[in-house]
């Protein structure tokens, strides 16, 4: 899934997110396994506000995306940052992931997992990640859960007012594939121009997931809420994992 006109209002859609308490989350789960500077890949790092604070931080970061509108906004954030020369960003599909070299940590944010399925997609995604992942490196990711699917998304709409435009969201849920179905509608007042965009979202059980990420290497040291970053409920409506990796792939051969 890659956001195409919606990019431009990613951020006014996302405005209530606390992007200071996930960086302050991440960049503790990181340190906490070693991982202080080096190399880090932002996988759908889209308009990018968690990856400048780990640019700032001190890391080499890479960001990584497959919507070049996203990136295009995330490329304005940096050059009013100055931190245009301080960061790499690709392209790219974490489906077709190439880092052309090793990584010593990940991070994925805002659903980017969540939008990749089904499952052996999905099982692709952590593949990937994994190949790239130097021993000891650390994974950081969220995923919406079952409960916010069925729950909490399931038949709603969402009506986003922007200066200039209308984005209408609409939500349906299929509980036989876990997925749900998102249509986004776009209206600017001025000129009269209509966009519309459709993508999905899946949800796995918890342990569907650990069972995944433990196939490619990484132990699963922590899962956490992930919009208070305190205990898994029955009723969080994001997870967020820290995984550590093993094994390089060499190692493993």
């Amino acid at each position: 899934m890659a956001y195409n006109e919606f990019a431009y209002f990613y951020d006014e859609f996302n405005c209530a997110a606390d992007y200071d308490a996930l960086f302050r989350y991440i960049h503790r789960e990181l340190c906490a396994h070693g991982i202080e500077d080096g190399i880090l890949a932002d996988l759908g790092c889209g308009t990018g506000d968690l990856t400048l604070m780990l640019t700032q931080a001190g890391y080499d970061v890479i960001g990584i995306d497959r919507s070049e509108e996203m990136l295009s906004v995330l490329r304005e954030k940096a050059d009013e940052l100055g931190l245009t020369g301080k960061l790499l960003l690709l392209r790219q599909d974490v489906l077709q992931l190439d880092l052309y070299g090793t990584i010593r940590a990940a991070v994925s944010t805002f659903d980017t997992y969540s939008h990749i399925g089904p499952l052996d997609r999905f099982e692709q995604a952590i593949r990937n990640a994994a190949y790239f992942m130097e021993k000891g490196g650390v994974f950081v990711f969220d995923l919406n859960t079952p409960y916010k699917h069925q729950k909490i998304l399931a038949g709603q709409t969402f009506d986003i007012e922007a200066e200039d435009a209308l984005c209408h969201w609409t939500n349906r849920y299929d509980a036989d594939t876990g997925r749900v179905d998102i249509d986004i509608d776009i209206s600017y007042h001025d000129t009269g121009e209509h966009f519309h965009e459709s993508f999905c979202e899946y949800s796995y059980p918890m342990d569907t997931v650990q069972r995944l990420l433990e196939r490619y290497g990484f132990r699963v040291v922590r899962v956490s809420d992930g919009e208070d970053f305190g205990p898994v409920r029955p009723d969080s409506p994001r997870w967020i994992f820290t995984a550590v990796k093993q094994y390089t792939q060499e190692e493993k051969k």
